[in-house]
């Protein structure tokens, strides 16, 4: 039986999956297609068709994460508002580079051999600076360089940090870029960046992000669903878990403490990178249990971490509800 397109069997896995996505986005500030593209790879759709069906995932999820956030005041609109600008422009050059690859026939092995080295990069990172608890001399040294470069007009963070607008419009751009070639809204780099380059908050920083995601997200989902590249069907059974998750995500941010939702934010990175490299191996070589392995990776990984988090998260509600706090 089949349900606009998809078998029952199919929109239950999307919609589970969806669920777990929607905590881990709400808590991370990220519109969760990290995890969802490559996923959608890995079960075999195109390249072109999971990169938009991403973006699309991003949009729906980010306008909800971020409304959530903006009920914490955890939201900073004059960040937000600059980086969109430079990511729009991004955006509209990698939805070109996919589409040229596609036509050159190597867009499935190009944005997956990215992925592998981005998520596994970035998630290497944000691990070192989990294990240090935020006090690696490395990490202060980035903020403290990125706020000293000067070029007017300078525009005031939270956390007292003050950084050039020139700055945030070309991180900006580089990440529009690489969220129109892999399909992702570009929250596992804006929340490191801002954080750990410019030393805002990661709370402020995870809300922030997901307000710039649900703009660049309804950008790119409108470039690829002008090349019938978004799959509807796949996107709103995502979704239609992913609502309730959020709220669950979000409220997760004020009850564990930044150095766990580094960690946990790594491992969900490191897990996506060994997942995408699995599936290309199995594509290249034939080996079966590659793909196997990608597949318990993609999905066992968002289990278990958003376990994790509502778990954590409970247990610091009983902690709060012992000494007496509402």
């Amino acid at each position: 039986m089949e349900l606009l397109g998809l078998g029952i069997s199919m929109i239950g896995l999307f919609v589970g999956f969806g669920l777990l996505i929607g905590i881990l986005f709400g808590f991370f500030g990220m519109g969760g297609s990290f995890l969802v593209t490559p996923a959608l790879l890995v079960v075999g759709y195109p390249a072109p068709v999971a990169v938009g069906s991403g973006l699309a995932f991003v949009f729906g999820t980010g306008v909800i994460g971020a409304l959530r956030h903006r009920d914490h005041g955890q939201v900073s609109y004059t960040l937000a508002a600059v980086m969109i600008l430079g990511m729009t422009f991004g955006i509209e050059i990698g939805t070109r580079i996919v589409f040229l690859l596609a036509d050159l026939g190597s867009a499935d092995v190009v944005i997956s051999v990215v992925y592998v080295g981005l998520l596994g990069a970035v998630g290497l990172s944000v691990l070192r600076d989990a294990r240090t608890d935020g006090t690696d001399v490395g990490t202060g040294r980035v903020a403290t360089t990125v706020q000293a470069i000067e070029l007017p007009p300078m525009v005031s963070l939270p956390g007292g940090v003050t950084v050039s607008v020139w700055v945030i419009l070309v991180v900006g751009l580089v990440i529009g870029i690489l969220s129109g070639c892999l399909g992702v809204g570009g929250g596992f780099l804006l929340l490191p960046v801002m954080v750990t380059g410019f030393g805002i908050p990661t709370a402020i920083a995870a809300g922030t992000s997901l307000l710039q995601i649900s703009v660049s997200g309804a950008f790119g989902t409108f470039v690829y669903a002008q090349s019938n590249a978004v799959n509807i069907p796949v996107v709103a059974a995502l979704l239609g878990g992913s609502a309730l998750g959020a709220r669950i995500g979000a409220s997760a941010t004020r009850l564990v403490n930044e150095a766990d939702s580094k960690g946990y934010f790594a491992v969900m990175l490191l897990s996506g990178s060994v997942a995408t490299g699995s599936k290309q191996v199995s594509a290249v070589y034939g080996v079966e249990m590659f793909e196997t392995v990608s597949l318990v990776l993609i999905f066992g990984t968002a289990v278990l971490v958003s376990g994790a988090i509502v778990c954590t998260s409970i247990a610091a509600l009983r902690e709060l509800e012992s000494v007496g706090h509402p």
